[in-house]
């Protein structure tokens, strides 16, 4: 698939690391280094915008290593680009670490996957069949 994308960054445009990889890493685009206390979150812009075609999707991800290493994750993960949204791509970082990171021009900061999405068309019934798990949730499977 062929996505447009603009880069008003330095930056190169994201990759995949492997021909195996299911996500291409984004960058940071900054002026000056961003600091980000214990338990704090900011926007951190890449300088990327992309046109997805219709019935499709971007999500955004934690990269494991940082999430690991240094207690850094994406806060509304997966957060999602829609196929019809054209400014710029922003990451909600957060660190979840008892340390200060320092997030650097050009750090990869997450990870891009793009998806298929269906759009669903709702079919209001009066009830649904039954199943043997029926209502059951949140643990009702046991700890086996």
């Amino acid at each position: 698939m062929e996505v447009k994308i603009v880069n008003h960054s330095d930056n190169p445009l994201p990759e995949y690391s492997t021909s195996s990889s299911a996500g291409m890493d984004l960058r940071a685009k900054l002026d000056q280094d961003v600091r980000l206390k214990p338990l704090e979150r900011k926007l951190i812009p890449t300088g990327l915008f992309i046109e997805l075609p219709q019935g499709f999707e971007a999500q955004i991800r934690p990269r494991s290593g940082l999430a690991l290493k240094k207690g850094i994750s994406v806060l509304n993960t997966p957060g999602t680009i829609d196929a019809d949204y054209r400014g710029e791509i922003g990451i909600i970082l957060v660190n979840l670490s008892s340390e200060e990171f320092v997030i650097k021009n050009g750090e990869r900061i997450c990870q891009m996957v793009i998806n298929k999405v269906e759009t669903v068309k709702w079919k209001q019934v009066g009830s649904l069949e039954e199943t043997v798990r029926g209502a059951g949730g949140f643990g009702h499977t046991g700890t086996k």
